[in-house]
């Protein structure tokens, strides 16, 4: 069974830092890329940042230089640390596993959310 769990979302002020979480059961995690996506609200889930098995990186352009995505194979665990926030990063994240059963799993998704 496959299961994707994130954690770390919240309300923060413009400028502030949070650390998304996504822990991965079921799958060999080493083996797969993993990815970071959004859901602003009223609008679609959108790609924001996405790492290889090798560590090979990519960002959205609007997150670039802010965001850093990074994983931890021996945790099973990939994390999304997200600096200088925007109101408009306010979103449910979502961490997905594209290369697996082309991307069919999704965990619940960590509310985050940008406002003075």
């Amino acid at each position: 069974q496959v299961q994707l769990v994130e954690s770390g979302g919240g309300l923060v002020q413009p400028g502030g830092s949070l650390r998304l979480s996504c822990a991965a059961s079921g799958i060999i995690f080493s083996a797969y890329g993993m990815a970071w996506y959004r859901q602003p609200p009223g609008k679609q889930r959108e790609l924001v940042a996405d790492i290889t098995n090798t560590g090979i990186t990519n960002y959205v352009d609007s997150v670039k230089g802010r965001f850093t995505i990074s994983r931890d194979n021996a945790r099973n665990t990939v994390y999304l640390q997200m600096n200088s926030l925007k109101p408009e990063d306010t979103a449910v994240y979502y961490c997905n596993i594209p290369g697996f059963r082309r991307g069919m799993y999704w965990g619940q998704g960590t509310q985050v959310t940008v406002s003075s």
